[in-house]
């Protein structure tokens, strides 16, 4: 896993478990153990979800830079799949309380958007490597050789 990759998980995953616990506890104060284990299940779903997006980009971008968004969306399209099956699998359970599975799915996808675009912008991942073609010769720059 390249640092980068590390570091937006960390920077993102650390921030949104946090919140995942101030959720369950939320839950729990609302509705009880029912509200705590649907804050918890909505927890782990963000955080595997988005765990795969940063893991299958960082491989796709490493291997094959071309397929970078079609990666990206691949990636959110089978997601969207999966939520939606177990949306509909889940319907009628009872184990734990649906309002809170929402509610912490939502607000640990934000949780985890920001964090991860904090991260991100805080790297100063450089898209121009110093040092490399002919940007220090204005002779070259022009077209004329030296």
């Amino acid at each position: 896993m390249e640092t980068l990759d590390a570091r937006i998980l960390r920077g993102a995953a650390i921030p949104t478990a946090l919140a995942g616990a101030v959720a369950a506890v939320i839950g729990f104060l609302v509705t009880g153990p029912k509200g705590a284990l649907g804050a918890v299940i909505g927890l782990v779903v963000v955080i595997v979800f988005f765990s795969i997006s940063v893991l299958v980009v960082g491989y796709i971008g490493r291997r094959a830079p071309q397929l970078l968004l079609m990666a990206g969306v691949l990636s959110y399209a089978l997601k969207l799949i999966i939520l939606f099956v177990l949306i509909a699998a889940f319907k009628h359970q009872t184990i734990w309380n649906p309002k809170a599975f929402a509610f912490t799915v939502v607000a640990l996808t934000v949780v985890w958007l920001m964090s991860e675009t904090r991260v991100t912008l805080a790297g100063r991942t450089p898209y121009v490597v110093p040092g490399s073609g002919s940007a220090g010769n204005p002779d070259t720059r022009l077209g004329r050789d030296a």
